[in-house]
């Protein structure tokens, strides 16, 4: 496609997303835009231009009276935020909005989680105080707290990683899964996987695709990375990792890369490198 091409289908996906095209349905266009990749929602923008959207949720974890795991406000602001800015960062998209929902009133606990929000956006190159946005609950007194965050990001589409396995891959963990309330997780442990180190890990040129665990552990998301190939996973033996135990804020991420470069990739990081398994050509 040469480049009056581009413009050409460019200009048209904008009218029509705009709604202005003589055959406007907006049914069919959600049906042609809209994808869904593993925990990721895709809308195609224009072109080969993607949004990509995440979200997680916290319930119960807090400072209020009721909360199941007390914790401080800025600290569940952090973890919260951390998952999805880590699975934007992973994807390959640039992070471009965030969006926090707070069932809690503003003053103090929705702003001391605001502050540990955008503690993490800053982290994940997102600077402006127009970048983070949401709404908290001012009306009726809460007594626990509750907590979503979205992130919006914006991806080329030969940018994003999900699905670009290959077979003979190895499948490395970074960091130890670690979720309350049978771990203490702190923020700082050096043992877990943080957004310096997921975007340390996305700028590993050898490194195809990437995958933060969250509560399902790290055998889920290891045949999610599979799947996603079109791969099946083989187990490591010499792993010590329980990859069924919940990771909880993302404590750990998956890699796939080559075995060569195995050596190379622990190198870079300072967190906890195992390998997972191998990825392989399905038997049949």
């Amino acid at each position: 496609m040469d480049s009056q091409d581009a413009a050409v289908r460019v200009y048209n996906d904008l009218m029509e997303l705009a709604g202005v095209t003589d055959t406007y349905d907006a049914q069919l266009i959600l049906r042609k835009r809209l994808s869904q990749r593993r925990d990721l929602t895709l809308v195609r923008l224009a072109g080969t231009f993607y949004l990509v959207i995440a979200c997680d949720s916290d319930g119960g974890i807090g400072p209020k009276p009721n909360d199941t795991v007390p914790a401080p406000a800025e600290l569940l602001g952090r973890f919260a935020a951390r998952v999805p800015l880590m699975e934007i960062v992973a994807s390959g998209a640039r992070p471009l909005v965030l969006v926090d929902t707070l069932s809690v009133e503003m003053e103090p606990t929705g702003r001391q989680i605001i502050e540990g929000v955008r503690f993490e956006a800053r982290l994940a190159g997102m600077v402006g105080e127009n970048v983070v946005t949401g709404s908290t609950e001012d009306n009726v007194p809460t007594t626990a707290t509750g907590i979503g965050v979205t992130v919006i990001g914006i991806a080329e589409e030969r940018q994003i990683r999900q699905g670009k396995s290959k077979p003979g891959d190895i499948i490395a963990c970074v960091g130890i899964p670690k979720s309350a309330p049978h771990d203490t997780v702190i923020i700082d442990d050096p043992e877990i996987a943080d957004i310096p180190a997921a975007i340390s890990v996305s700028l590993m040129p050898f490194v195809r695709d990437i995958l933060p665990v969250g509560s399902k552990g790290i055998y889920y998301e290891a045949c999610q990375m599979a799947e996603s190939a079109g791969l099946e996973l083989e187990l490591s033996s010499d792993c010590n990792l329980d990859i069924a135990k919940s990771a909880g804020p993302s404590t750990c991420i998956l890699a796939s890369l080559p075995l060569a470069s195995f050596s190379e990739f622990k190198d870079a990081t300072s967190k906890p490198v195992s390998i997972v398994g191998h990825l392989l050509r399905p038997a049949c």
